[in-house]
């Protein structure tokens, strides 16, 4: 582990359950969250910040207004840009950890295109809203 990981995440690996071996493979692990919304953000937000080696954020959906008091990763300013809940997620949480890999895929998730999207994940998360 860098020393710059390793002052990052000390927290993480101070606390005797995960130590520098948990926190050697979360750097290491690939992590699909699928869906970006209020758990999304969330799910998406405590990862980057725990140090995920890369995440890969997939959703459908654009920024809308009546979002902004529940998912947190979103502004106004996503708003009025228009823009991807997946581009807006990758783009405020590469401000946050920067030393992780973090890629936005806007698309539906369906019976067609799952398996290719969690190709070689260490784990899928579930961050819909909806079926």
């Amino acid at each position: 582990m860098k020393t710059t990981d390793r002052e990052r995440y000390i927290r993480q690996i101070i606390f005797a359950p995960l130590g520098a071996a948990g926190q050697e493979r979360l750097l290491a692990a690939r992590v699909v969250l699928i869906g970006c919304g209020a758990n999304g953000t969330v799910m998406a937000n405590t990862l980057a910040r725990a140090g995920v080696g890369a995440l890969v954020i997939v959703d459908r959906d654009f920024v809308e207004l009546n979002n902004l008091q529940r998912q947190v990763l979103f502004d106004e300013d996503d708003v009025t840009r228009g823009t991807p809940k997946a581009i807006a997620a990758v783009e405020k949480l590469r401000r946050v950890n920067s030393s992780i890999q973090i890629d936005g895929v806007v698309a539906d998730v369906n019976a067609e295109n799952i398996e290719e999207l969690i190709d070689g994940a260490t784990l899928v998360m579930d961050g819909t809203d909806n079926f």
